[in-house]
């Protein structure tokens, strides 16, 4: 496994007066995909917002490429190279398709070379590309959610629940889009409930449950191992084999 790009240790997060963070632990590979899994409600999206600074650490260190970023500024974290795709979305309804690219590209106009690449895997936003994002699909939202995040190389993007909703076709677009990000050496944790998804993508896993990560390994090994699957996802044999 290659060293690890993105490691927790020990992480907790208090949101107001809840507790939901319990010491996370796990490593990002650099250039491989960390799958995020776990029931609802066990913490993962508490996870990427607390990497993302969004909500912050009340202990424990995160460390990006060696250097620990917990108590970093949103937009410090995101300068350092880090990308985020929210469930939410987070697109402005009201700019257009490539006014939201646009305002994602940090260091100007996007390459052309980049956006044919990214019109490659999510065609409807070159097909709308003058249009209101309101206008969109909650698939093509999550097409441009996506293409924001990869307007421009990152060295690492959090992506929370992107099938959600999605038609297969969508799904098989966006399996061949994270394949090629990792070709280019992009590292990617993925929070998903798709266990297929899951196992199409996925290098390493880790399994929260309760604000803890209570399994970590390959996604080869979860997906082999279907006692495995039931007793720390609640999946069964059927779903687990389909």
């Amino acid at each position: 496994m290659a060293a690890p790009l993105l490691t927790l240790e020990a992480v907790h997060t208090h949101i107001g007066h809840y507790h939901i963070l319990h010491g996370v632990d796990f490593a990002a590979p650099a250039g491989r995909l960390t799958m995020l899994l776990g029931r609802n409600g066990a913490g993962k999206t508490t996870t990427l917002r607390t990497i993302m600074g969004l909500w912050r650490a009340s202990a424990g260190a995160i460390r990006f490429e060696g250097r620990d970023i917990a108590a970093l500024p949103t937009p410090d974290i995101a300068r350092a190279g880090i990308a985020y795709v929210p469930e939410s979305m987070g697109i402005f309804a009201d700019l257009t398709v490539r006014e939201n690219m646009l305002l994602a590209a940090r260091s100007g106009p996007p390459d052309e070379a980049r956006l044919d690449w990214i019109f490659g895997f999510f065609p409807a936003l070159s097909t709308f590309w003058s249009a209101p994002a309101g206008v969109l699909s909650g698939g093509q939202k999550q097409m441009l959610a996506i293409g924001r995040a990869i307007i421009e190389p990152r060295r690492l993007i959090l992506i929370d629940e992107p099938t959600k909703g999605l038609a297969p076709a969508i799904v098989g677009n966006m399996i061949e889009a994270f394949r090629a990000l990792k070709r280019q050496n992009t590292t990617i944790v993925l929070v998903e409930q798709n266990f297929e998804f899951a196992r199409a993508l996925g290098d390493s896993v880790a399994v929260m449950d309760d604000g803890r990560v209570v399994h970590t390994g390959t996604m080869a090994e979860l997906s082999a191992d279907e006692a495995l699957q039931q007793r720390l996802l609640g999946l069964g044999a059927a779903i687990a084999r389909s």
